[in-house]
């Protein structure tokens, strides 16, 4: 080819598509994580099948990995791929449909092949005119697997270990293609490798051939560049999943409370990470305890909550419908207890490794007996540290379990994240009973806000019993009066609906004056950004509520809702939030877009359903 030329974009979307085997999920990471260093904004989107390893070469094998990068904020993980990089044809035939118009697709020639094509279910040997995209595309033909091979041979290795670096030889192409300097992905492959000094040497070599192929061979007539990011304040920065980042708001909170972490967990798809994240954080004096299953991680929680403990357990909807009795006791017994749930794909064990938003009101309701519990979601994978710290601070505050909800889609993905000092973070006081307290009783509590004190085992001259029995109001013994119960109920009920004075009022993003209103909670934050921020553009009178906080919600929650006119309530699932609604804002009429596909919203979905409610 002739001489390359560099095209500069504000944003692009790249997907890694391949065999589970493949490494398409460390190739996306690596990628993000050197774009995050050079300063790009970033957001991913792992995507991968919950079997441990489908035949080889078959569509329900494929495993994909995308990141959005750009030079202004952004946030979604893109809908369709502007490069897509696949490395067999199953992965071509799941992702072909999302292919921009005019992007590229980097295919590893060597598997494009006749057995290759029958394992894919193709019916011909053309694969790109028989999904009639060879028109559409720049199609760039790398034999990565020969290549690979070629770049190892002086290494003795197996054929199997050595196709194992192609992800690699596929990493080094596209940072030549991004114009990315490759010393840092060799760091970071150090850092991954450097007790397999033979291994990294192997891996850094087919990284530094595939960057020398594309810029010697000059496979495209431009390469692209994406400038940093000039909207970002300055700061220290990392990439980190919302897993990684629930985990540090937990520890973090620790920190500011003075208290000692404990997490009783059991592992579940997809919220193990944050077991593994803090099981890693000895050095941070926290405690993690992996269960024989998840009620035994509940329960040991709430004992360690009783000891003093900001004690948490993680897990997903399955797990949290076996938590919901121990739930119940937390209520119960006034003790503050953080319970994380990475919702995915149900009913039952559903697709576990697919989002979704399902278990909105099993949170909200999912327990016998009038027993409310807060209930938070984080919007995106850096906030769920924000939400993490502030679950913890309500749950020790308010004396009160509290629900937080994430999901697969924002607990696996990651962006850029902007580190916070302890000094920026908000105080942690625990409501701890004072010390000199006379005739201290289990069910003394501030009569303005309804909060129990919190004693503990320890504590000279507070030593009670706490249980699931309902208490006398006036003396904590067990009571089963009735008229007592219901004052019981009542007070529980108004210490939660308390909370609400403490929290943020709903701002509304947009045109304030809009002529429909999108409101949406959780990890849909993003693709409703998007599509909203689009139709801004257009002019279209749009504004959006984002709900993160959603038993109690904000205290300006009605009287916002009632300023317009039109509706709709976005969401993951067939309307459950929508149904919360309907109970707290009288007087409107919530319209519903619901998605129930194991799949996130694309941005280009919402805004053509926006543009349709708009006429």
């Amino acid at each position: 080819m002739d001489k390359v030329t560099k095209t500069e974009l504000d944003n692009v979307v790249v997907r890694f598509s391949g065999d589970s085997g493949d490494g398409m999920q460390l190739t996306g990471t690596l990628f993000s994580q050197l774009s995050a260093i050079l300063g790009n904004e970033i957001s991913t989107f792992p995507d991968f099948p919950s079997e441990i390893r489908a035949p080889q070469g078959t569509v329900g094998g494929v495993s994909g990995f995308q990141v959005h990068l750009g030079s202004s904020k952004i946030y979604t993980p893109g809908d369709d791929p502007d490069v897509l990089v696949v490395m067999n044809p199953a992965a071509l035939k799941v992702n072909s449909t999302g292919i921009k118009k005019g992007g590229v697709i980097i295919f590893d020639a060597d598997t494009f092949n006749k057995s290759g094509y029958e394992k894919a279910g193709f019916k011909t040997e053309n694969p790109f005119e028989e999904l009639g995209i060879s028109e559409t595309v720049q199609l760039i033909p790398a034999a990565l697997s020969t290549l690979t091979q070629s770049s190892l041979a002086d290494f003795g290795f197996e054929n199997k270990i050595v196709l194992r670096s192609k992800n690699m030889f596929a990493l080094g192409l596209i940072c030549w293609l991004f114009n990315r300097p490759i010393d840092q992905a060799i760091h970071f492959l150090q850092t991954k490798f450097g007790k397999k000094p033979t291994i990294l040497e192997a891996n850094v070599k087919v990284l530094t051939d595939g960057f020398n192929y594309g810029n010697n061979l000059h496979l495209t007539v431009s390469t692209y560049f994406v400038e940093r990011s000039h909207e970002t304040p300055k700061g220290k920065y990392t990439s980190i999943s919302g897993n990684k980042a629930t985990a540090w708001g937990l520890i973090a909170a620790a920190q500011k409370s003075g208290l000692q972490l404990y997490l009783g967990s059991y592992p579940i798809t997809p919220a193990t990470d944050i077991m593994h994240e803090l099981t890693a954080r000895k050095d941070m004096g926290v405690k993690v305890v992996q269960a024989e299953d998840e009620i035994a991680g509940i329960t040991s929680a709430i004992g360690a909550s009783f000891a003093g403990c900001l004690a948490a357990t993680n897990t997903s909807g399955p797990g949290l419908a076996l938590k919901s009795e121990a739930i119940g006791l937390a209520v119960m017994a006034e003790l503050p207890l953080v319970v994380i749930d990475v919702m995915r794909s149900g009913p039952s064990t559903g697709m576990p490794t697919k989002t979704e938003q399902t278990d909105l009101l099993q949170a909200l309701y999912g327990r016998n007996g009038e027993s409310p519990a807060v209930v938070m979601a984080a919007g995106t994978p850096d906030d769920c540290f924000h939400f993490a710290f502030m679950a913890s601070k309500i749950a020790l505050e308010h004396m009160t379990p509290v629900i937080l909800l994430t999901d697969a889609f924002i607990g696996n993905g990651t962006s850029l994240w902007k580190l916070p000092t302890l000094a920026e973070l908000p105080e942690i006081k625990p409501n701890i009973v004072k010390a000199g307290t006379e005739d201290y009783k289990v069910s003394d509590r501030d009569e303005v806000t309804k909060v129990r004190y919190w004693s503990f085992p320890g504590m000279e001259g507070f030593g009670h019993r706490n249980g699931g029995l309902e208490k006398d109001y006036n003396t904590g013994s067990i009571s089963t009066d009735p008229i007592n119960h219901e004052k019981m109920v009542n007070v529980r009920e108004e210490k939660i609906n308390n909370i609400s004075k403490s929290l943020p009022d709903l701002k509304i993003e947009g045109d304030e004056t809009a002529d429909l209103l999108v409101i949406g909670w959780g990890g849909t934050h993003g693709h409703l950004m998007s599509a909203v921020n689009s139709l801004t553009k257009q002019n279209k009178k749009v504004a959006i509520a984002h709900f993160n906080y959603i038993n109690p919600l904000p205290k300006n929650t009605v009287e916002v809702i009632q300023r317009y006119k039109k509706v709709v309530v976005c969401e993951l699932n067939s309307g459950q939030f929508a149904t919360f609604l309907r109970s707290k804002v009288p007087g409107v009429e919530f319209l519903q877009y619901n998605k129930v596909q194991g799949q996130p919203f694309t941005a280009h979905e919402l805004e053509e359903h926006f543009i349709s409610l708009l006429k």
